[in-house]
């Protein structure tokens, strides 16, 4: 094991001998983001993990009560609830919310539980003028006052003003919709530390969801979670990307508890790999991925990168309704920059289509967890959105490519390799004879940084 191990500091500061992210920006014809050019650097250290943060019930648990319980997590877009009446339950272990808007257009979260026998209020989603339960007819208004229970002159000890719905911490940003059922948690904007400040360039609030699919996958929430926040593995596990992802040299970022960030370049070829591609091989590879028939000729004197930028432009434009030639870096175009806020919602950066995931257990299971990936759309400012994909929902054993007509062949190939090695990953940790894992001391920092926050939580 490495636990005893001490670092020089040319060995913590090592990195890819290539040019940086930094230096790609320097390529930039248009000014950059100030939130592109911050590179924290950091080091976290070098020691093992144990096996059982992913493969112990007894974990698990502690993280239901100390994590799921205590952080604030996006449940659903805001569309979800645009008009007055329209609900959303949200399950995670076994605590249900319901979220409502009421008649003043407020946004309201309730414990989804009766307070006569327990039973669920709410299903799923839909409209209605209250919150009645199925069971007995309790009914509640939308701003959770108690209204009556058939038979009332059998209940004199209930009294309406004690009868409440327990409410839920609510709050919204970006479009997004997040709840915290710790009472005492602290404002959403303040737990989201810089994400705020980083994303409002690419107006999050201005996009609908293109398509949506939700995917059960044999693996723990946080073995899945991880594949996503390091790019490391894409050089195994994805090689068709290595033409025009530049993997070596991805950016890693953490910022506080409860942000992290990875930026890996596009248009331009893995570094470790550059010998074996032109730039026309960089582009007719992204194009394949795509699926994409077209294949755009790089002249001499240009890259794959500046092609590409060229020809995404006119789409992104026309889609958000603006015209974004003098102020659209390649990066902000193409680059997969991917945040995380703890413990699981992750939204990718860029003024084009993004991609959000969410990450969560299936259940009280603690080896399987629900995936759930989102493209977001612009829409031009001042025009009706379009109305949101419905919801693709995969089970264990359903591989990503039965979503290809919602994500398309290459994105759905990307997640299937993914999904191939997550359940060998769960199934290897519960076999480890080691017990531990090891990380990389930058390219593995993302999660390094979420197990020392979980470890805060766990240890509150």
């Amino acid at each position: 094991m490495n636990d005893k191990i001490r670092l020089t500091p040319e060995q913590i500061a090592a990195r890819d001998p290539s040019y940086s992210f930094q230096e790609l920006l320097d390529r930039e014809c248009v000014p950059v983001p100030d939130a592109l050019r911050e590179s924290t650097e950091t080091y976290l250290g070098s020691e093992d993990l144990a096996i059982e943060r992913w493969t112990s019930q007894a974990f698990f648990d502690r993280e239901v009560d100390k994590v799921w319980r205590k952080t604030w997590q996006m449940v659903c877009r805001e569309s979800q609830l645009r008009n007055a009446g329209d609900y959303f339950v949200y399950d995670i272990v076994n605590d249900s919310i319901v979220l409502t808007r009421t008649q003043s257009g407020e946004l309201r979260a309730y414990h989804n539980s009766c307070l006569h026998r327990g039973r669920v209020l709410k299903r799923g989603t839909g409209n209605s003028p209250e919150l009645r339960c199925p069971f007995h007819g309790w009914s509640w208004n939308l701003e959770g006052d108690f209204q009556g229970a058939p038979c009332q002159w059998d209940f004199p000890h209930v009294q309406e003003e004690n009868f409440k719905l327990p409410q839920v911490k609510i709050d919204t940003w970006d479009g997004w919709v997040f709840i915290n059922m710790d009472e005492n948690a602290p404002a959403l904007k303040a737990y989201m530390g810089i994400i705020p400040e980083h994303f409002p360039q690419w107006k999050h609030g201005q996009r609908y969801v293109s398509a949506h699919v939700e995917k059960v996958i044999a693996a723990n929430w946080k073995t899945v979670l991880e594949a996503f926040i390091e790019s490391y593995h894409a050089i195994a596990t994805h090689p068709q990307l290595l033409a025009f992802q530049a993997i070596d040299n991805s950016q890693y970022d953490v910022w506080g508890d409860h942000v992290s960030r990875t930026i890996t370049p596009y248009g331009v070829p893995n570094p470790s790999d550059a010998h074996r591609f032109s730039e026309q091989d960089s582009m007719d590879d992204m194009m394949k991925l795509a699926g994409s028939e077209e294949r755009p000729q790089v002249a001499p004197g240009k890259t794959a990168r500046e092609v590409l930028a060229e020809i995404s432009l006119p789409t992104v434009s026309e889609q958000a309704g603006e015209e974004f030639t003098e102020r659209a870096t390649m990066s902000e175009l193409m680059d997969s920059t991917l945040y995380l806020l703890f413990p699981n919602f992750a939204p990718w950066a860029g003024h084009g289509t993004v991609i959000t995931y969410r990450h969560r257990p299936n259940g009280d299971d603690v080896n399987s967890s629900i995936m759930d990936i989102y493209l977001l759309t612009r829409y031009p400012e001042g025009t009706e959105p379009p109305k949101d994909a419905a919801t693709f929902r995969l089970g264990i054993d359903e591989p990503f490519k039965d979503a290809a007509e919602v994500l398309g062949a290459g994105l759905a190939n990307v997640f299937d390799q993914d999904g191939a090695n997550l359940p060998q990953v769960q199934k290897g940790m519960r076999a480890s004879k080691k017990g531990a894992v090891t990380l990389a001391n930058y390219q593995e920092v993302r999660i390094r940084h979420f197990h020392q926050t979980l470890d805060k939580y766990l240890n509150a």
